[in-house]
């Protein structure tokens, strides 16, 4: 886990692909978006990142649900066309600094065995909240297929309660919402 990328990004969440592709080509972004026909069960279908450069936040983020300094960590390096994206909100018990280092100094090794067929792991830490709802990070588990994400998302039925044990641990699972399954489109 050393040898981890940190990098300082902007991320913005919202309803409209529409909105969330012109924000990808104007920044020339990294983005995912949930297309299921019923979205009424999530929170937001599409995500949008960008290296944080300092700059200031256009007007046409306005039409966005959220807008959020993180700190990108990848956990696992590789490529992803598909994202299962899971927006996380702390354990009340906790601070957001003690949920954040359970989050990535725990949890990132745990998913790690418990989840093989990730292509790639990102977590990306809440450091900041421009607007919308707080949230404290949002995970990205990539794999290679779709059928990877949906069959073999865990390494069998012994890892599911390890998994939801431990995310129980850093994050209020009443609260934080149900996860995406996105197409990843790479700039």
């Amino acid at each position: 886990m050393n040898n981890q990328r940190h990098v300082r990004e902007l991320v913005a969440i919202t309803a409209d692909i529409t909105l969330a592709r012109h924000l990808a080509e104007a920044h020339a972004a990294w983005w995912c978006f949930d297309d299921r026909a019923d979205a009424s069960s999530i929170p937001f279908r599409a995500l949008v990142r960008w290296r944080d450069n300092g700059e200031v936040l256009s007007p046409g983020l306005g039409n966005c649900l959220g807008v959020y300094r993180v700190t990108a960590r990848e956990i696992k390096a590789g490529a992803m066309n598909y994202v299962s994206l899971h927006p996380m909100i702390r354990n009340p018990a906790l601070t957001h600094q003690q949920a954040d280092e359970h989050w990535h100094l725990r949890h990132g090794p745990l998913a790690l065995i418990h989840h093989p067929f990730l292509s790639q792991y990102v977590q990306l830490g809440v450091e900041g909240v421009v607007f919308g709802p707080q949230f404290d990070g949002f995970a990205l588990c990539g794999f290679a297929t779709l059928d990877d994400l949906k069959q073999r998302f865990f390494a069998g039925p012994d890892s599911i309660p390890v998994i939801n044990e431990d995310v129980k641990k850093f994050s209020d699972t009443k609260r934080s919402p149900r996860r995406l399954v996105a197409e990843v489109i790479a700039p």
